[in-house]
């Protein structure tokens, strides 16, 4: 499908101004987009309305500007809004089209259901995109050279629609984002969406329908998930692209993401239907037009297996014993509040332009593509130095971050314990359950390590909800409920106030990612 400029239409001239709350809790003291001004002023202080973790200046324009010429994305007539997007108007599975953007002609393939939406954007670039440079490059996004701000500023489209974001990959020749995590930062943010479309249904009528109070946890467990997601992607996107750091955290990316969000979906497919909006309506169609896009954009259950089979072969590098932590540098990877720790010089290559839809390799190299990887300084296995700092971190008389402690070092009691078979695995071969089986379980320790080190990383006195305690123990509940490892000891329910967060993002217009960003519309 092509990704053209949308018809001319009324757009917000800035960032709309804050939405009242009604309390300190939630996006007040955690989302941070302050005290609600507009764009017009410094410059200098829009990145820090954009964002409870800013990005560069550069970052959040480019984002801006894109989501400006997306359109309204509750606009019925606007090819880039939901209702066009997830309107089904075949049945055909592959579609090809030649489409103007960035000012060079590139031939896509989507191996996804056409939508009215989908194809009513591809035939526009005949029309009124005709000669003008495409949507990236005319927010800006060319300059933007760090994979994760990449992403960041990719935002918008990834969050509408999975496939349109595979069109922007295609387009972007030189994209410093890696193909393995591509997906993966798409995948969450068009969950994202419908995680915010039930949490708006929940929050709007559960007073004057008590029954509804029964998702409001369900919702804020999606929400943890999420985030535990997001910091896994976004941990990897900040990694070095060098063949020296190795290729583990994408593949861990590629499976455990999907595999997730598999979960995540059910979970919203069942609240949107107990709460009234089935298959037939919006959110409904936004889920399965989400559910036939996983294949094309490889974050599907094949892919999700493919990668699985990498980790199996890579589980020595996994076993890894994680390297004693600096006791006062938190790794990079981790500081998503920083800019990226390094420059890609070593991007992935381009991909192909006429790929073949038969291929499951057409959006980019796939695991056997992709070295083996191990830890170090430099390499990926530095990811687990979050379950060693999170376990030996003071509690100071917190007992949320006392259990978060106790959850830390009994996870970490876990990956030693699969040090030894784990070293030991391939006797079965790649397809053998018993490896397979540890590949999962390592997998979800990494998850549990990028969780950890991404929430000590936000925990710096400003009272971020990504810094505190409340999401990560959710997460980590999920975590061990998926190795069988019991949390140790009673600890308080945090999904209350997990709600409370995502309530209220609701409310202010605030994105569930883990930077908290603005949304314009």
């Amino acid at each position: 499908m092509a990704v053209t400029r949308p018809a001319p239409r009324t757009v917000p001239a800035a960032l709309p101004p804050d939405r009242p709350t009604s309390h300190g809790h939630g996006s007040g003291g955690g989302s941070g987009s302050g005290s609600g001004a507009v764009v017009p002023g410094p410059r200098r202080g829009v990145a820090h309305r954009y964002a409870a973790l800013p990005p560069p200046l550069e970052v959040a324009l480019a984002a801006l500007r894109l989501d400006a010429l997306l359109g309204d994305p509750r606009d019925a007539a606007n090819p880039y809004g939901l209702p066009a997007l997830t309107t089904t108007s075949t049945t055909a599975r592959t579609t090809s089209t030649t489409a103007r953007i960035n000012g060079s002609t590139t031939r896509i393939t989507a191996g996804s259901a056409v939508t009215a939406g989908s194809a009513g954007s591809a035939v526009t670039a005949g029309g009124a995109g005709e000669g003008r440079a495409g949507l990236l490059a005319a927010a800006g996004l060319g300059r933007i050279r760090s994979a994760d701000q990449l992403v960041r500023a990719l935002r918008p489209v990834l969050r509408r629609d999975v496939a349109l974001g595979q069109a922007c990959a295609a387009a972007a020749r030189a994209c410093p984002v890696p193909v393995a995590l591509l997906g993966p930062a798409a995948l969450l943010a068009a969950t994202g969406t419908v995680l915010r479309q039930a949490a708006r249904i929940v929050a709007g009528r559960c007073h004057s329908e008590p029954a509804l109070r029964q998702w409001r946890p369900v919702l804020a467990t999606v929400f943890a998930d999420l985030l535990a997601c997001e910091s896994l992607t976004s941990v990897a996107l900040r990694r070095p692209m060098r063949p020296a750091s190795g290729a583990l955290l994408p593949a861990v990316a590629g499976y455990v993401v999907p595999t997730v969000v598999a979960d995540v979906l059910a979970q919203l497919e069942l609240v949107l239907t107990e709460c009234g909006h089935g298959p037939a309506g919006l959110e409904g169609r936004m889920l399965a037009k989400l559910a036939g896009d996983l294949p094309a954009a490889g974050v599907d259950a094949a892919a999700a297996g493919s990668w699985q089979t990498h980790l199996v072969r890579a589980l020595p590098a996994l076993a890894e014993s994680p390297r004693p932590p600096h006791p006062a540098a938190l790794p990079a990877l981790f500081r998503l509040a920083d800019p990226h720790p390094a420059p890609d010089t070593h991007p992935d290559p381009a991909p192909d332009t006429h790929p073949d839809p038969a291929s499951d390799t057409h959006l980019g190299p796939g695991p056997a593509a992709i070295p083996q990887g191990g830890d170090g300084q430099g390499g990926d296995g530095v990811v687990l130095s979050g379950l060693l700092r999170a376990a030996g971190r003071a509690a100071g008389g917190d007992p949320e971050r006392a259990a978060l402690a106790g959850a830390a070092r009994r996870l970490l009691s876990e990956q030693r314990a699969l040090r030894r078979p784990c070293r030991a695995a391939g006797q079965d071969g790649p397809d053998g359950p018993a490896v397979r089986a540890l590949a999962d379980r390592q997998a979800l320790l990494w998850l549990a390590a990028a969780v950890l080190g991404v929430q000590e990383g936000a925990d710096d006195g400003r009272g971020l909800f990504l810094g505190g305690p409340h999401w990560a123990l959710l997460a980590l509940s999920g975590i061990t409920e998926r190795l069988g490892v019991p949390l140790p000891g009673p600890a308080a329910d945090p999904r209350e106030q997990v709600w409370a967060e995502l309530a209220d993002r609701v409310r202010r217009g605030v994105d569930c990612d883990i930077y908290a960003t603005r949304l314009l519309w």
